[in-house]
């Protein structure tokens, strides 16, 4: 493919050079790029265009050496060599069939559609997996991303294979079955089953997700498209002429264009958090190492240190004539520095109690009706046992009672378990009937003497709603605990919670209602500030922590008096899936 013209004289110009990443091969490669090469010729004829292809490590060599005038690659190799040799891109890809040009790279995880212990990527675990190498954009480092994120590491797997470019050997392995997954660039698949090489119904996506505008299989987020980049020897006007006849470039047959050059941050975000490429200083602890991470830092103390040596040398000089006033700025910056420290213990005070006051004795009195279910159990099976008043059915219904009660005393400790956990907020569409039982049950769980919780569900059929489930669940129990607070004082007869699910226009609205001791104007009016409370023992969270989530999920939370009955009811709302016909 290469042409060597040998210069005729001082007036014939050096080809202009565009190295191209071949993840297909070089075969693929010349396919999809020589058209470039070709209306570049045409828009700038005074020069010669060559495509050059390499493998990800051939490419960065070529960048290195200089030996290249413009890159195109995709958009994980860009930002490696932009920190790495200062490249710099000046249009982006615009390909058909993805949302846009900043949202249009990602990868599908697949397997063989006969497996059907493979579906989603915790399946992942203590398996083989292939893929296209640890520096590989695409064709690894995206679908690691989505991994971690779901608590999965590549030391997880029972071998991990990197077979290198191109990246239909991942495919071939996943279909011959060497590797029980892949990992591969979105789209792969599509593209492989379209021009025959393979059957696209002989596999399938691990997680698949949904992205408006995506057509192609996916397991992750996406990314900025495929840029073409300048180096720092590369010639400006003819940068200048090149980034212009792409843009005016019209999409060829297959609908591809050149579009300007979109913000590749969210690149740099994901190496920052795998701590490779330019950031894999962050894995290290030298003091260079520590030096470059924290230099922001760094700067500011030298620039404190530097301003208190400015300020502690014009204090010594006016010392005999501003004794006084010096005296009470330091009185007023102890008094604030005391403050400050005060006000820090408080916020660790609460940080550290925050939640986990309730959930001992929680614990404790949920697990202690299984486990005295087994006692009874085994002592009625010792007794039988001493004066051999036993048959095989008898010991068969003991045993299946107390692997029951076992199995129920594990089930209360997961479910606490797992409300309790750490994680990533994650929306995903849910009956919202089911999120409120889901809470309800968790309340009674957790509150000895809970008080009784009806459900009033006036919500049309198979309505859900697109949110954080947990998320949720934590402001109904919010919500579901300050009624139960308010309703101290009433006799068991009269503590009552209604919980009404009901859709208005194009929201969802649930109500929480008690029949307490209600809130005065005044303390009514401040309710949902943080660290307000009217509880002797509150905190003064919990109602500022759910207007948070609720808004943050496109809603709103309120009260109102419960008239003409005692007590409040707490409304709030959330996006309804569809409106009201």
């Amino acid at each position: 493919m290469l042409v060597f013209v040998p210069a005729a004289g001082a007036q014939v110009q050096a080809p202009v050079r565009i190295g191209v990443l071949a993840f297909l091969g070089s075969e693929a490669a010349f396919s999809d790029w020589s058209p470039l090469a070709r209306h570049l010729e045409a828009a700038v004829p005074s020069r010669r265009f060559v495509l050059e292809y390499y493998d990800v490590a051939g490419l960065r060599e070529a960048v290195r050496q200089q030996k290249l005038d413009f890159v195109i690659t995709n958009s994980g190799h860009y930002a490696a060599l932009e920190s790495e040799f200062g490249v710099s891109r000046i249009a982006t890809l615009d390909s058909p069939g993805v949302p846009s040009p900043a949202r249009a790279i990602g990868s599908a995880v697949i397997a063989r559609a006969d497996r059907n212990d493979l579906n989603v990527l915790a399946d992942l675990k203590g398996r083989r997996v292939a893929a296209v190498g640890e520096n590989a954009f695409g064709g690894f480092q995206v679908a690691w991303r989505e991994l971690r994120r779901q608590g999965i590491e590549p030391q997880d797997f029972s071998r991990l294979d990197f077979l290198g470019f191109p990246m239909s050997r991942i495919v071939s392995a996943v279909a011959d079955g060497k590797d029980d997954a892949g990992i591969v660039r979105a789209c792969l698949l599509e593209e492989m089953a379209r021009s025959g090489a393979i059957r696209l119904a002989d596999f399938k996506v691990l997680s698949p997700r949904q992205e408006a505008g995506f057509a192609c299989g996916l397991s992750t987020q996406l990314y900025p498209d495929w840029p073409i980049a300048t180096l720092r020897h590369t010639d400006l006007r003819l940068a200048k002429a090149v980034a212009a006849a792409l843009l005016s470039m019209p999409p060829n047959a297959r609908g591809y264009a050149w579009t300007a050059p979109v913000d590749y941050r969210p690149v740099h975000d994901l190496f920052r958090d795998l701590q490779v490429g330019p950031y894999r200083y962050l894995r290290e602890n030298t003091l260079q190492a520590l030096a470059h991470r924290y230099w922001p830092f760094l700067l500011l103390v030298f620039a404190a240190l530097a301003g208190w040596v400015m300020h502690t040398v014009r204090v010594e000089q006016q010392v005999h004539t501003r004794t006084a006033a010096l005296r009470a700025a330091l009185a007023e910056r102890d008094a604030a520095e005391a403050g400050m420290r005060a006000h820090q213990e408080q916020l660790d005070h609460l940080s550290r109690l925050s939640v986990l006051g309730e959930l001992s004795g929680t614990l404790a009195h949920e697990l202690n009706q299984p486990l005295a279910a087994i006692g009874n159990y085994a002592q009625s099976l010792l007794r039988r046992l001493e004066t051999g008043r036993y048959t095989p059915a008898i010991l068969a219904e003991a045993s299946q009672e107390i692997a029951a009660q076992a199995e129920r005393a594990g089930g209360i400790v997961r479910r606490i378990r797992a409300f309790a956990s750490k994680r990533a907020a994650v929306r995903e569409k849910r009956p919202l009937l089911e999120v409120a039982h889901e809470a309800t049950t968790l309340f009674a769980a957790m509150l000895p003497g809970a008080p009784r919780v009806v459900i009033d569900d006036r919500l049309p059929p198979d309505a859900s709603v697109d949110a954080d489930a947990l998320q949720m669940q934590q402001v109904l129990l919010n919500l579901l605990k300050n009624a139960a607070d308010a309703m101290q004082d009433r006799s068991s007869g009269e503590r009552a919670i209604e919980v009404t699910l009901e859709q208005t226009e194009r929201h969802y609205r649930i109500g929480v209602r008690d029949y307490g001791t209600g809130l005065s104007p005044t303390s009514a009016s401040h309710l949902f500030e943080p660290f307000f409370t009217t509880k002797p023992d509150g905190m003064g969270l919990g109602l500022s922590i759910c207007k948070t989530i609720v808004e943050a999920h496109g809603g709103r939370l309120w009260a109102e008096a419960n008239t003409p009955a005692p007590g409040m009811i707490f409304f709030f709302t959330l996006p309804a899936d569809v409106a009201i016909s």
